[in-house]
């Protein structure tokens, strides 16, 4: 059943519980992100990690989905995925991405957009070891994105890898491995009251460095 108009109109949360100033901002991008991630895990919100990402599909339509971020440092983002999906050809084809961070409990977003490029095969590799077998296993069986016929093909293919990989170590697949996106603008949003958000991004200039300007809600 869908909602009346004035129903979703009247849909909304006031904010205004915390405030961000200029003061308050490390001068370098993913120092100002570590702080807020960790306050985020501090709070245990569901996921803290979790981003959306945002790509240019071949259809020139933009696309999105949600990935969770599995390592980040004054380089930028870390994420894993399976190189032959459709995400991972849109990156191939424009490497131009978005990320997105929503901590709505925190009344906190960030968004992140700079440029993905493949880790190396050590740096999947030392990931891959760290995930549950399972996992692994389930990694080998997903062709990501193509069309399949039905859970039950894909749990059969399942037990078939398990029986494959039923002793030793499950090896890394070479069609598997990590994105990192390196940042070239980063915004910072905190919920303000009626609807004035603070609101500071962090734009990179050609020497490296970055300027912080703060943006109208």
């Amino acid at each position: 059943m869908a909602l009346e108009k004035k129903d979703l109109a009247m849909m909304r949360e006031e904010y205004g519980s915390r405030e961000l100033h200029r003061s308050d901002l490390s001068p370098l991008p993913m120092a100002q992100f570590a702080e807020w991630f960790n306050e985020a895990r501090e709070v245990e919100l569901d996921e803290p990690n979790a981003m959306s990402v945002s790509t240019i599909g071949l259809n020139g339509f933009p696309t999105a989905r949600t990935v969770l971020t599995k390592f980040f440092d004054e380089n930028g983002l870390v994420f894993y995925t399976n190189y032959e999906s459709a995400k991972a050809k849109e990156i191939e084809a424009n490497p131009r991405v978005c990320c997105l961070f929503t901590w709505l409990p925190m009344e906190r977003q960030v968004r992140i957009e700079g440029i993905a490029e493949k880790v190396s095969t050590a740096e999947s590799l030392k990931y891959f070891a760290t995930r549950p077998r399972h996992s692994q296993i389930g990694a080998w069986v997903s062709e990501q994105s193509k069309v399949v016929s039905s859970r039950s093909l894909l749990l059969a293919k399942f037990s078939e890898m398990k029986r494959k990989f039923s002793e030793g170590e499950v090896p890394l697949p070479d069609f598997w491995g990590g994105y990192r996106v390196r940042p070239t603008k980063v915004e910072f949003w905190q919920g303000g009251q009626g609807r004035l958000h603070d609101r500071f991004v962090y734009d990179q200039l050609e020497d490296q460095s970055w300027e912080i300007k703060r943006l109208a809600p």
